[in-house]
C-alpha cells in the first residue's frame, strides 16, 4: 500500500526534527558499581595520567557518608566524568561545603560540555543541600572555566606540586530569603506617618508601645497557604509568633484577639483548635476576635502584653556582642523540613512561659526574635534598626545536633532570641539542656550582615539593609 506523502503532510503537519539524544546525563551515584567506575576514572586521570598521587587518590572525604557524588553518564551507561561534594571537615555541618575531584575521561574531553555540566550540577546540589558557602580548590588551568561559570577567585596556592586556585561559588541564600520576606517593607511603608512604624525609638520593632500605658501590642498574620495546608499548626503558630514578639520586647503576654477566614465551619474549627491549644499552653486568653465563613483561608492574631521598660529592637550600638538563645529541642515540623523547626508543641506550659520571660530577665540593650527571615536575617534587622551592621560567627551559633547549619540559620526556629550586650559573658543561664545560649557575633559600623568562618574568611550574607525602614 502506497501513501500519498502530500496527503500525509496535510494530515500530520510539517515534519518535526527531533533533537538528538543527549550524549550524557548528570545523575547522583547510587550503586557500588557507579562509585567504583568514578574512582577508577579518578585513578586513571589523577594517578596514571597526571601523576598527582602515588597509587591512589582516595581520602577521608570518600569515606564520609555525607559525601554526594555526581556522575556524567552516557546513554550506554559509560561514566564520562564525575565530581564529589561534601561538608567541610568532619563533625558538625556548618553549611560550608566543598567540591572536589572533578574528573572527565579523555574520550569525553572532545566535547566542552561534560565538565561545565558537572560544575553546574554541583552548585545546584550544594544550594539544594542548604549550604551558605561552597568552595573548591581547582587546578589553575581550569580557573577560566570556573570563572565563566560565575565562580569567584580567592587566592592562588599549590597542591600536590601543581598550581591551584581557591575559588568560591557565590551563595545568596540569605539575601534571597530577606528579599522574599522583608526587603520591600521600607518602600511599602514609606508614605506612612512615623507613628505607624512603631513610634519614636521603636521603628520596626516586634511590637509597639501603646502611648500613655504600659501596654505592648503585636500583630502577626499567617501565610494563607500555610493556613490552608495545615490549619491546626497555623493556629498554634499564630499564637507562638505573637508571644515571641512580646517576649522579644520583655513584655508579659496578657491577651489575644484573632481574626479567622475559612471556607466553612469545619475548617474554621480546625484553625481555632490550634489557636485554643496554644492559648492554653502559654496561658494567654483569647478575649475576642472576628470569624468570617465562605472565604479563602486567612488568620491573623493580635496580642497584648505589659512591661514598664520595653526592650528595643534598635537599641544596640557598634561594638556590642550578639548572643543567640535558642530552644534546640524538638525536630523539623513534618512537611516543612529545612524551613520550620518545632520546639514548642512538645513543651509544657511551665516551660513555654519560662522561655517567654527570657528577655525580660536578661534586660539586653536590644532584642529580636528570629522570624521568617531566619537567625541571620533577623540579626540584620536588629543591626539595621540600631544603625549598625553585624558579623555572625557561624560556628558559635547554638543549633540542634545533626541539623545542617545552613538550614538552621535560615529557618523559622520556633524560639530563638537575638540579643545585644556590652558584656560577652552575659548568658541568662537556664537549667534546661535543650535551651542553648552563646555569644556568636557583634554589631559593627559596616552595614549588612557578614558570616565569619572557622578558616578566617568572612562572606557577605546580606549586602545592605534588610527592611529599608532605617534606624529606629
Amino acid at each position: 500500500m502506497s501513501v500519498d506523502t502530500d496527503l500525509l503532510g496535510i494530515l500530520t503537519g510539517p515534519a518535526v526534527r527531533l533533537p538528538p539524544t543527549a550524549p550524557f546525563q548528570v545523575v547522583q551515584a547510587s550503586t557500588t558499581a557507579e562509585l567504583d567506575a568514578y574512582r577508577a576514572l579518578r585513578r586513571d586521570v589523577f594517578v596514571a595520567e597526571q601523576g598527582l598521587f602515588d597509587g591512589s587518590d582516595l581520602d577521608e572525604v570518600d569515606d564520609d557518608p555525607r559525601t554526594v557524588v555526581l556522575l556524567a553518564v552516557a546513554s550506554d551507561g559509560t561514566v564520562l566524568g564525575g565530581v564529589r561534594l561534601a561538608p567541610q571537615g568532619p563533625g558538625r555541618d556548618l553549611g560550608w561545603w566543598r567540591g572536589s575531584r572533578l574528573v572527565v575521561s579523555r574520550s569525553a574531553r572532545r566535547t566542552a560540555s561534560v565538565g561545565p555540566a558537572l560544575v553546574r550540577a554541583a552548585c545546584a546540589r550544594a544550594e539544594s543541600e542548604g549550604v551558605l558557602r561552597f568552595d573548591a580548590c581547582v587546578q589553575a588551568a581550569n580557573q577560566p572555566l570556573f570563572t565563566r561559570l560565575g565562580w569567584q577567585h580567592r587566592h592562588a596556592t599549590r597542591l600536590h606540586g601543581v598550581a591551584h586556585v581557591e575559588m568560591t561559588w557565590p551563595v545568596d541564600r540569605v539575601a534571597r530569603l530577606v528579599a522574599q520576606t522583608k526587603a520591600e517593607l521600607g518602600a511599602v511603608l514609606a508614605s506612612m506617618p512615623r507613628g505607624w512604624l512603631g513610634g519614636e525609638g521603636f521603628v520596626g520593632d516586634d511590637g509597639a508601645p501603646v502611648p500613655g500605658s504600659d501596654l505592648i501590642a503585636a500583630c502577626d498574620a499567617i501565610l494563607p497557604s500555610m493556613v490552608e495546608r495545615d490549619p491546626e499548626w497555623a493556629g498554634w503558630c499564630s499564637v507562638l509568633v505573637n508571644v515571641n514578639d512580646l517576649s522579644a520586647m520583655g513584655a508579659t503576654p496578657v491577651a489575644l484577639l484573632d481574626s479567622v477566614g475559612a471556607r466553612d465551619t469545619s475548617f474554621a474549627r480546625r484553625v481555632l483548635s490550634g489557636v485554643r491549644d496554644a492559648s492554653q499552653a502559654w496561658g494567654v486568653p483569647v478575649i475576642g476576635g472576628h470569624t468570617q465563613l465562605g472565604v479563602p483561608a486567612s488568620l491573623s492574631v493580635t496580642a497584648l502584653g505589659r512591661t514598664d521598660h520595653p526592650v528595643r529592637g534598635g537599641g544596640g550600638t557598634a561594638g556590642q556582642h550578639l548572643r543567640v538563645t535558642a530552644d534546640v529541642g524538638g525536630d523539623w515540623r513534618p512537611g516543612y523540613r529545612g524551613h520550620q523547626w518545632d520546639s514548642t508543641s512538645s513543651r509544657t506550659s511551665t516551660e513555654l512561659r519560662h522561655l517567654a520571660g527570657h528577655v525580660a530577665r536578661l534586660r539586653p540593650a536590644a532584642a529580636k526574635d528570629a522570624s521568617m527571615a531566619g537567625i541571620v536575617g533577623t540579626t540584620g534587622m536588629l543591626a539595621e534598626a540600631s544603625g549598625c551592621g553585624a558579623v555572625v560567627d557561624v560556628a558559635a551559633v547554638p543549633a540542634p545536633d545533626g541539623t545542617g547549619l545552613g538550614d538552621w540559620l535560615t529557618c523559622f526556629p520556633g524560639f530563638a532570641m537575638i540579643t545585644a550586650h556590652d558584656d560577652a559573658g552575659v548568658s541568662g543561664p537556664t537549667a534546661d539542656p535543650r535551651v542553648l545560649s552563646s555569644t556568636c557575633g557583634r554589631l559593627t559600623d559596616e552595614p549588612g550582615v557578614r558570616l565569619a568562618w572557622p578558616d578566617g574568611l568572612t562572606t557577605t550574607a546580606v549586602p545592605g539593609t534588610v527592611t529599608g525602614l532605617g534606624t529606629s
